[in-house]
């Protein structure tokens, strides 16, 4: 059998750490036709005899992809994959599952378990290369990609922080926006972008000056200029980035008014981005109801009144303030506080940052 030459295919960029790849096989046979054909620079395999040690080496180490044999003694493929996907963290980690069966009802029930894709027995070693390749270069992508969102989010929290009297405003308005967007039959791509938004809608305030952001008085005419440029701040912050397309809307319009005298771009009607109309309807309603230094928590009736008084003068959607007060009446317990998640990678970088000073 010819091997690809692992020289000539080397995926990665100059400093790169190689991709790493766990091996899930009971025949040392295949341990050495694997390590042969992934035996360049650009990775490094580590061999489990069966599906036992394999969920132990993924709980010891990181991998960018994992080759699991799908006939094994005691725990086979199927069996590996489903206790995989059950572990915090892995669920997105590249599984390919090695058969030699072709049969529909086969597949299907790997795929079910938790498996990307199939390799057939005996191996095409240019195929096993170019497919553990694509996949080890997504997982990386990926990674990238939480990362990024984490640095974005733990940043926000700062910001949140740094106004004490605001307690835990991000994490409400992106449980209830979810909440109120899941009641107008919103997508789950618009959901994430609203729970996203929560989260990051002012995190521009970072470029804010903190004699401004922080200033315990009424601003001035000109300091309200300033503070009205977080929008815009926040928005190039996160434009570049492809997950926050429709996130990054929300950030820059939540402060726009139905009848076009809002900021930053005085848009009206249904020219709002309508994520952005059914989040700051929310983020009002939050502001209303909880304590400020300026202000007291208002009543239920009181929030109402505001915002229907707002609808009338034009500032609001006046058909998605209908339907707010409809929800909230058909859910009294709407706006309970959401247990806050202990995987969340931007809380514990923001736990971590806040801890080292």
């Amino acid at each position: 059998m010819d091997l690809p030459d692992p020289a000539s295919s080397t995926p990665l960029l100059s400093g790169e750490p190689p991709f790493r790849v766990l091996l899930v096989d009971d025949e040392p046979l295949q341990w050495t036709l694997v390590q042969e054909i992934l035996s360049g620079p650009g990775f490094e395999v580590e061999i489990a005899a069966d599906g036992l040690q394999g969920l132990a080496c993924l709980g010891r180490a990181d991998f960018d992809v994992v080759l699991t044999d799908r006939r094994m003694p005691g725990m086979d493929g199927d069996e590996f994959c489903r206790r995989v996907r059950r572990q915090p963290g892995l669920a997105m980690l590249p599984i390919l599952m090695v058969t030699g069966s072709t049969a529909s009802s086969d597949l299907l029930a790997g795929l079910s378990a938790g498996a990307d894709d199939f390799l057939g027995k005996p191996y095409n070693p240019v195929e096993l290369l170019a497919r553990v390749r694509v996949a080890a270069q997504r997982k990386r992508a990926m990674d990238q990609l939480d990362s990024t969102e984490s640095t974005l989010f733990a940043l926000a929290r700062m910001v949140e922080a740094k106004d004490e009297n605001t307690g835990d405003h991000c994490s409400r308005l992106a449980h209830k926006a979810v909440g109120f967007g899941r009641a107008l039959g919103l997508s789950t791509p618009e959901l994430h972008a609203l729970r996203r938004g929560g989260v990051l809608h002012d995190i521009g305030k970072l470029g804010i000056p903190d004699h401004i952001l922080l200033k315990p008085g009424a601003l001035t005419d000109e300091e309200w200029t300033v503070m009205r440029q977080h929008t815009t701040i926040g928005y190039h912050l996160v434009s570049n980035l492809r997950s926050m397309r429709l996130t990054a809307p929300i950030i820059r319009h939540h402060h726009e008014r139905w009848d076009g005298s809002g900021y930053p771009d005085r848009l009206a009607g249904e020219a709002i981005p309508l994520l952005a109309r059914v989040f700051q309807i929310v983020d009002i309603h939050d502001a209303l109801t909880y304590e400020r230094p300026y202000k007291p928590a208002l009543g239920e009736a009181q929030a109402r009144a505001i915002l229907e008084e707002e609808a009338a003068l034009g500032w609001r959607d006046p058909a998605l303030i209908r339907a707010f007060f409809d929800w909230i009446d058909r859910n009294p317990a709407w706006a309970e506080p959401p247990a806050q998640p202990a995987d969340d990678l931007g809380i514990q970088l923001y736990a971590s940052l806040s801890s080292a000073g």
